[in-house]
């Protein structure tokens, strides 16, 4: 048995299955740039980013050093109490960044979860109204607010009702719904109507505090809402004095090519969450809004020991650092069409790969049974096991959607060589080659 096997064989006596959703056999002992290594020593391509969390890749030297810095002087004094240095400097330059015309103000959260479960208490506070709008296909974290908002898996439910009262979901406007012969115009006028109908017939407007959406899903599969949607539904909230909210935790940070996802857009929200990237990994959110919502609540309605403490906020402010010193977020704009280009001239050659998705290094890529068009998760699933196999940590969503969320950071020479293992990956799918592992069930969300 290999160190892997033994670590993990030790840790499954002990840890609840709740915690992990299964993909490789693997325990990362080190990391750097774009580059893992594991407990064997093996080093491995990393196509993820620990799920979009380190976009400016793993133990960047200026965040390494900021952290150990900020140790030496003071690690931890709740900034439920009293501020630091490091909490006041991220406050004014995330208040700087945010894509909000007018007064904006802050506050901190552990994790975009309880980020999210911070929209639902501000709109709420804001408007004197009850009700949160929120869409299929969502993840906006675990806890129990923002768990009541998210619907990607039925064990974020299953076990666990009942859960927040006041929710009402209606169909995201993604791609994968449209009929055939549906043309783009016509898809959006019937996911308008979708939206509309429970305002028509049993949810009133004006009981209606917030809107919750990702302008691009991630964990839905790397969808973008369509530009007429979006312009729909911004006018519906400001005509309603719905507050609108948009969850950056995924796809904020440069992600898209773009420092904020919504920017895609041309779109101003009332709230936005920030989360996984903001502090390089480690537990830190924000919650960034305009100042008349956010003086809506007073203190302790969001108000944790630990967050906005001294150590992730000093990470936080050196992963602002290198984000602009290394013009990442144009990076991401620059490398996720060279990606894209690779994956369209891969489906001129192989039939089984549908929809290709890019937004800066942002990307999703449909395995598809080419007689039905529809979704193949055994195929998809041998694929990313072989990748894993060939040194390169892809995982898919959806169970068919290969999720393409490399480090930002992710060299040109480290992209060619992902490019070598998806070209025999590919060639050895297409050749009938390639076996399920034999815990293939248990892979996956």
């Amino acid at each position: 048995m290999d160190n892997n096997q033994q670590l993990l064989a030790q840790e499954n006596e002990v840890l609840s299955p709740a915690v992990r959703i299964q993909y490789f056999d693997i325990v990362i002992q080190k990391a750097k740039g774009a580059l893992l290594r594991d407990a064997d020593g093996r080093e491995y391509i990393d196509l993820l980013a620990s799920a979009s969390a380190t976009n400016t890749g793993h133990c960047h030297p200026h965040v390494v050093e900021a952290i150990q810095k900020q140790a030496a002087n003071l690690i931890q004094y709740t900034p439920a109490y009293f501020a630091s240095g490091p909490e006041i400097e991220l406050a004014q330059r995330l208040a700087k960044l945010a894509p909000m015309s007018g007064p904006v103000k802050v506050a901190w959260g552990n994790s975009g979860s309880d980020a999210n479960d911070a929209i639902i208490k501000y709109s709420r506070a804001y408007t004197g109204r009850q009700y949160i709008v929120s869409f299929t296909g969502a993840y906006h974290g675990s806890t129990y607010g923002s768990m009541s908002i998210s619907s990607v898996s039925l064990n974020m439910s299953r076990k666990m009702a009942p859960m927040l009262p006041g929710v009402v979901k209606v169909p995201y406007p993604d791609i994968h719904e449209r009929l055939p012969h549906e043309s783009e115009d016509e898809f959006v006028e019937r996911m308008i109507a979708a939206f509309k109908l429970p305002f028509e017939t049993y949810l009133p407007a004006e009981e209606v505090a917030a809107i919750v959406i990702e302008p691009i899903q991630g964990d839905g599969g790397i969808v973008k809402a369509p530009q007429k949607y979006m312009d729909f539904l911004w006018q519906f909230a400001h005509e309603h004095g719905i507050v609108i909210a948009i969850d950056e935790v995924n796809q904020g940070m440069g992600r898209t090519g773009k420092w904020w996802s919504i920017q895609n857009f041309g779109l101003e929200p009332d709230l936005m969450t920030v989360g996984k990237s903001i502090a390089s990994g480690l537990p830190l959110s924000a919650i960034i809004g305009r100042a008349e919502i956010m003086d809506a609540l007073g203190s302790p309605a969001v108000t944790y020991t630990t967050a906005g403490n001294p150590v992730t906020t000093a990470a936080a402010n050196a992963t602002l650092d290198v984000m602009e010193q290394e013009h990442l977020v144009e990076r991401s704009a620059k490398l996720g069409p060279q990606v894209k280009a690779y994956f369209e001239k891969k489906r001129e050659q192989y039939d089984f790969i549908g929809d290709i998705r890019f937004y800066g290094l942002d990307g999703g890529i449909d395995i598809i049974d080419p007689e039905t068009g529809k979704g193949d998760e055994e195929a998809t699933t041998k694929l990313i096991y072989r990748m894993y196999q060939l040194g390169v940590i892809i995982i898919s969503l959806r169970g068919y959607i290969l999720r393409f969320q490399p480090p930002l950071v992710i060299t040109e020479d480290q992209l060619q060589q992902a490019f070598k293992a998806f070209d025999q990956a590919l060639a050895e799918l297409a050749a009938g080659k390639l076996s399920l592992p034999e815990d293939a069930g248990k892979i996956g969300w």
